[in-house]
Formats: C-alpha cells, structure tokens, sequence
C-alpha cells in the first residue's frame, strides 16, 4: 500500500501535487513545486507511483515527495 507524505493511502488513477522542486536525472529539466499530476500508476514498490508528466514524459517518483488531493 503506497502512501503520500501525509500518510494518506494512494491508489491507481488518483491526482497528486508535488510538494518539493525535483531534478529529473538524465535530463536538463525539473519538476517544479505545486505540479499536479493526474491518473498515477503503482509500481511494484510502495515507495514510488509511475506518471506522465507534460513536457517531461513518463516518470517514476516517490511518494515521499507527492501529496494526494
């Protein structure tokens, strides 16, 4: 069961904000602080949701760093 920084359970295709400016490795860009990504996909490990994200495409990020609205 994967939770957001809240503790609140994530399930597949809820929308989330991300709380912190994370750098993207691989690539020159970031995704800034309040971004909201919709429709998250679980990934085998509670600590990380796959999204896509526009301009920057599909990524994985953790849980620790979302905040489900």
């Amino acid at each position: 069961m994967a939770k957001d920084s809240n503790g609140n359970e994530l399930n597949a295709g809820d929308s989330v904000t991300v709380i912190k400016d994370l750098k993207i490795k691989g690539a020159s860009s970031t995704i800034k602080r309040g971004t909201t990504v919709k429709n998250i996909k679980l990934t085998g490990s509670q600590s990380e949701v796959e999204c896509k994200i526009s301009g920057v495409g599909t990524v994985v990020l953790k849980t620790e760093f979302l905040k489900k609205i």
